[in-house]
C-alpha cells in the first residue's frame, strides 16, 4: 500500500509543479473581487494558486503515509524518480515537447537505481 501512496504523492507533486509553472504573480495585481470567478479573467490566475495549495497539501499527506512503511531514503528516491517520469510524460504528451533518447536513457538509469535500492532495502 505504501507504494500506491508514493505514486499518488508523485502524481500530486507533478500537478503541483505545473501549478508553479503557470502561476502569474504579476496578474494578481490586476485581479479584483468582481473578476475573480470570471472564466476568462480571474480563473486562469486563481486556479494555479489554489492548485498549488491543494496539490501541495495532498502531496505531503500521501508522502507522509508512504514513509511510515518504507525506508525514508528509498521512498524519497522513488518519489523523486516517479515525479521526474510523470513530469516528462506530461511535457511530452500534453505540451508536445520533444524527448531525446538521452533523456529516456538517463531516466531508465534512475529507475534502475531506484529498483536496486528497493531490492536492497527489502533484503535486510
Amino acid at each position: 500500500m505504501a507504494w500506491i501512496y508514493l505514486i499518488i504523492a508523485a502524481a500530486l507533486e507533478t500537478a503541483w509543479t505545473f501549478c508553479v509553472k503557470f502561476m502569474e504573480f504579476s496578474a494578481l495585481k490586476n485581479l479584483r473581487w468582481a473578476t475573480v470567478f470570471l472564466p476568462s479573467v480571474g480563473l486562469p490566475v486563481v486556479v494555479p494558486f489554489v492548485g498549488y495549495v491543494v496539490f501541495g497539501v495532498g502531496n505531503v499527506y500521501f508522502f507522509s503515509l508512504a514513509i511510515k512503511s518504507l525506508p525514508t531514503a528509498t521512498a524519497y528516491a522513488a518519489w523523486t524518480a516517479a515525479t521526474l517520469v510523470l513530469i516528462k510524460l506530461t511535457e511530452t504528451f500534453f505540451m508536445k515537447q520533444r524527448t531525446t533518447f538521452a533523456e529516456v536513457f538517463f531516466m531508465l538509469m534512475i529507475m534502475t537505481g531506484i529498483l536496486g535500492m528497493k531490492y536492497y532495502a527489502t533484503a535486510k
